[in-house]
């Protein structure tokens, strides 16, 4: 495996002052360029982890490298800010990214908080709306988006902070059949090293050469997704259907 851009080492969670973990020693390594699905039942931790890993839920315990940036038990602000700007997490609900008027001041404000200046930020902004083919969006205020389109906002947002990393929790959530084609094709196309949390287990295998499972809050097992996912008993031992 290259040098990876993402390293998980025994790392454990937990919400607050709960003596109950979220996350329970859990290790993975991911290269650069190469796109994992992280799958398991509900509660079983991915959103926990997709948390963990933008700071937001703190470690207890272990450490987490992302793009040379080490997290560990404490909250250091510029280190939390250095890694926003490499990570970025992608929400289950489209509504929680997007809260300016239009599409664009949505996918403005984050280049505008790193201290773009305006024909940087316009820049940005319009090659990336571009490249996911949604220009006609840009005026659009996203109460009036479908839920693909704002699915589509959701990314672009991300997208103009130019991170090295993109994790996504549940993207294919509230889609219909072709929203959902179209975010396949769509995420197959980015070049960044992907984390994805999902439920929906044929995505996952189109989409991941390879898997994570997660099971109450730990690794239960982690390989290649054509393997994995087709394993009755290893599916069912997860709560999970094998497809």
């Amino acid at each position: 495996m290259d040098n990876p851009i993402i390293k998980a080492q025994s790392i454990s969670a937990a919400y607050g002052s709960s003596s109950a973990l979220a996350l329970r020693e859990i290790s993975f390594d991911i290269p650069p360029g190469e796109r994992v699905a992280l799958v398991g039942a509900n509660g079983a931790g991915k959103t926990s982890l997709l948390l963990a890993m933008v700071g937001i839920l703190p470690l207890v315990s272990g450490a987490l490298h992302i793009s040379g940036i080490e997290l560990g038990g404490s909250k250091d602000k510029q280190k939390l800010k250095e890694l926003r700007e490499q990570v970025s997490l992608v929400f289950q609900d489209p509504d929680d990214q997007l809260f300016m008027p239009s599409i664009y001041e949505d996918l403005a404000f984050g280049p505008r908080n790193m201290g773009l200046d305006e024909d940087a930020v316009h820049s940005r902004v319009n090659a990336v709306l571009d490249r996911l083919g949604i220009s006609f969006l840009k005026d659009r205020s996203p109460l009036r988006l479908s839920g693909g389109e704002k699915r589509m906002a959701a990314i672009a947002a991300s997208l103009t902070m130019n991170p090295q990393v993109m994790l996504f929790d549940e993207p294919t959530a509230f889609l219909d059949p072709k929203a959902r084609r179209n975010l396949m094709g769509v995420l197959q196309s980015l070049p960044h090293t992907q984390l994805i949390a999902t439920h929906d287990l044929d995505f996952a295998a189109v989409l991941c050469p390879r898997v994570i499972l997660l099971r109450e809050g730990a690794v239960f097992a982690q390989g290649p997704a054509a393997e994995l996912l087709r394993n009755e008993q290893l599916m069912d031992q997860c709560g999970l259907e094998a497809i």
